[in-house]
């Protein structure tokens, strides 16, 4: 090789040659087909040959893989082992440099190799979203959904028979069943929700409606006749549900309303609170039914009245008390609100200066407790005459406590100086957003807003001054405000504990009664708070009429799903899509990229902004809406491809951050020039060539992605020159040959002058090639 420096005889002749080398490695590829085939051979021959078909894939536990495979950008890694100039003096030390590790480079780089995938061939949430917006501009074509069901069956529909084609009933069925059936736990809204995401009036992303949104995006492709068929169906389980008092899945059965979501999640979640009571209200029907039925079997077993009354009486206080025992001190407040449809006997909350007047005694004779103004029809009718029982249904005198929740403080009633007891109330009717607009309409048109504001409360108010009065027998109105609204209660003079009517002894006669008076608006002359008062039967929650009625909502509720307009289905199926969507990748762990954060953050705000007019229900089949729909799918498919390379390079390199840091910022620079324009514009021909510096430290990262060849790999296997790592040798050697030399010594630099005779590099050899193919690819003989 050195015979190429020169004409002189070597043999007489030592030489110093200075060395350079330069190794190219490449990882595999990490979708090579060939490597595929190579494993699917390998798992033939092990226990479970069937399981090669469902090889994990690299985004197995990425949160868009449960839709759809995402192609890993990152085809794999080139790195370069560089090594500095060296002295060589002999072959030996050269063949040492021939099989140095790699490791022993003074520097590496590495450059990734990242994909661009082909215009309009990447398939995502973007892509489908965009389908999406299609069904949304021809649902303006009809009235109802089933329409487009039927109008595919017409001779005149070949569109929609040829492009919109609704899957097979198995698939219908295994989306309904994923909907319905599996995972119907409840899940946690909160868990994993973007700070932004309430700002888009769609459905939270674990909801039922969000993921029949999700589910629609990949059912057939995304038309709007395969959309219309799944709601049909989608609609025909959640009355399956309500007939059947099934809870619904996906969906709390409790809590408010959230007016921030969509009008159909609003409408669910009503639905499920209704359900809930429903079931509730057929468990207590068939509890009472049952205990009746026993009562009557212990009265007629003998032939006489044993205990019959008396164990039905027992089994209500039982169930009251299993009630009561639920609710604990926090119910006890101000406003009375707490558990509806609660009662507890006199027996439960006696106060600690009950009177014997307070109680009866279920040991006395029937004549003892009878009362003087019964009636044939209140007492139990058996062989018995009427007068030996006592009727358990006859109604219970005004001076029995009922429905308390226990002392309210210290207070005391204004006429009969006893304790206040807090009622048990039932609460407020939920209402969704459609409900609250017939109501502000419902004040605008009468004008008299307050007057109008207590008739709509009319029922709650009532139901309130019921529930107070069965648990305070000996109350007056002026109780009752200063219970349920203290801010109407002036008082004359400060009262030490603050609330009128508070004594600290029991004996403080002199200060009774607290000297205060009802405000001015409750003091009016015929205010109607006080006429509600008056008109207010005596009964405790548990007996009255619920103010929410389950079935008459509940009907109501699925009247509006099997009515809906198909351009309102899916201007909701929109925003919850797309927000559904962003929820889904904005739980991708990417590191502390901080420009993936931004971008993410800024599409919540884009899609808030683009999605709002699809909430006032104005659109038209050719609004500039759609349009603008149109350019968002653009940036979200942008942020999508983003986020699937930060995920890949987050998972390559979790113990090196700042690899993943500096490639990703580089290929954001690299890329942000193309984010004004859709995939099929972007010219996929400029390829992204980066050389990162590797830091010692980072070594092992880089080392440990270069797997050994497996055996079914051996076809990749070549003649080794040596310079192995981990099995990999170099794809590409570059090695640099010099000599220097004192310029009198050579015959070009015979006329030289003495200011040259210095030793200067007077020959220099490239050569390049692989473990195969070595040449020379440059020698230069010079003096200058």
């Amino acid at each position: 090789m050195l015979k190429a420096y020169a004409t002189l005889d070597f043999s007489m002749h030592l030489f110093k040659v200075r060395f350079t080398m330069k190794l190219t490695y490449q990882t595999l590829p990490y979708d090579d087909d060939d490597i595929r085939g190579a494993d699917a051979e390998n798992a033939e021959s092990d226990d479970y040959p069937g399981e090669i078909s469902n090889r994990k894939q690299w985004d197995d536990d990425c949160p868009w893989s449960e839709w759809y495979s995402a192609e890993d950008p990152i085809k794999g890694f080139g790195l370069i082992a560089l090594w500095s100039e060296k002295m060589v003096e002999s072959s030996l030390e050269m063949a040492e440099l021939e099989n140095a590790s790699p490791h022993e480079a003074e520097k590496w780089f590495l450059f990734p190799t990242i994909y661009e995938s082909s215009k309009g061939n990447s398939i995502g949430f973007a892509s489908q979203l965009g389908l999406l917006i299609d069904a949304l501009n021809m649902s303006f074509e009809a009235q109802f959904m089933e329409d487009f069901v039927s109008a595919a069956e017409n001779p005149g529909s070949d569109n929609l028979k040829s492009s919109m084609v609704i899957p097979s009933p198995t698939v219908v069925d295994r989306v309904l069943k994923e909907l319905f059936h599996e995972g119907s736990k409840l899940p946690d809204y909160a868990k994993g929700k973007h700070k932004s995401s309430r700002f888009i009036k769609g459905a939270p992303f674990e909801s039922l409606f969000a993921q029949f949104c999700l589910h629609s995006l990949w059912f057939g492709n995304c038309n709007i006749r395969a959309i219309a068929m799944l709601w049909i169906e989608f609609v025909r389980e959640i009355r399956w549900c309500w007939e059947e008092s099934q809870p619904l899945p996906k969906m709390p059965a409790n809590g408010s309303i959230d007016l921030s979501t969509c009008l159909i999640n609003q409408k669910l979640q009503m639905l499920a609170i209704c359900i809930d009571k429903k079931r509730e209200l057929n468990e207590d029907f068939q509890d009472c039914f049952g205990s009746e039925e026993q009562s009557v079997g212990d009265i007629e077993e003998d032939g006489q009245v044993v205990e019959g009354s008396t164990n039905l009486q027992q089994a209500n206080e039982n169930l009251d008390q299993k009630r009561d025992s639920q609710l604990t001190e926090e119910g006890l407040h101000g406003s009375g609100t707490t558990t509806p449809r609660s009662n507890t006997k006199p027996e439960d909350v006696m106060p600690t200066e009950k009177k014997p007047e307070d109680v009866i005694s279920t040991e006395k004779k029937p004549e003892d407790v009878m009362s003087t103004e019964k009636k044939p029809e209140d007492v139990i009718s058996t062989e018995k005459k009427p007068e030996d029982v006592m009727s358990t249904e006859k109604k219970p005198s005004d001076s029995i406590r009922r429905g308390s929740a226990g002392f309210v403080g210290s207070m005391m009633l204004l006429k009969s100086y006893r304790n206040m007891h807090a009622p048990f109330t039932q609460d407020a009717p939920l209402m969704t957003e459609d409900m609250h607009e017939e109501r502000l309409r419902a004040v605008e048109a009468l004008g008299d807003s307050f007057d109008f504001s207590a008739q709509l409360e009319r029922d709650i108010l009532s139901s309130d001054m019921s529930a107070f009065k069965a648990a305070n027998p000996d109350a007056v109105f002026e109780d009752f405000i200063r219970w349920h609204s203290p801010g109407d209660w002036v008082n004359d003079e400060s009262e030490g504990n603050g609330a009128s009517g508070v004594l600290t002894t029991e004996g403080s006669q002199d200060n009774w009664p607290p000297r205060g008076r009802l405000s001015q608006r409750m003091s009016e002359h015929g205010n109607l708070w006080r006429k509600i008062w008056n008109d207010a039967p005596t009964l405790p929650a548990s007996e009255q009429k619920p103010l929410l009625d389950p079935n008459r909502e509940g009907e109501k509720i699925l009247h509006y799903l099997e009515t809906l307009q198909p351009h309102q289905l899916l201007e909701q199926m929109v925003c919850t899509a797309f927000r559904a969507s962003a929820d889904a990748l904005d739980q991708t762990h990417f590191g502390a990229l901080k420009q993936m954060t931004m971008k993410i953050e800024q599409l919540y705000v884009t899609m808030a902004s683009v999605l709002k007019p699809l909430q006032v229900n104005n659109l038209s089949g050719d609004s500039e809406t759609v349009e603008d729909l149109r350019r968002l799918c653009v940036v979200f498919e942008h942020i999508e491809k983003l986020l699937i390379l930060a995920a890949s390079l987050h998972r390559k390199f979790l113990h090196a951050p700042r690899l993943t840091e500096a490639i990703f910022n580089d290929y954001y620079n690299f890329y942000l020039p193309k984010m004004g324009m859709s995939s099929k514009e972007v010219d996929v021909q400029t390829d992204f060539e980066m050389k990162l510096p590797v830091r010692n430290h980072e070594r092992e990262v880089i080392s440990n992605m270069f797997t050994p060849p497996t055996a079914n790999q051996s076809w990749r296997k070549v003649l080794s020159m040596g310079n192995l790592l981990n099995g990999h040798e170099p794809v590409l050697r570059e090695i640099i040959f010099s000599m220097n030399d004192h310029a009198n010594n050579s015959h070009y630099a015979a006329n030289t002058p003495g200011v040259y005779q210095e030793e200067i590099e007077t020959y220099r050899m490239y050569t390049c090639g692989t473990s195969n193919d070595l040449r020379v690819a440059l020698s230069v003989t010079s003096c200058d």
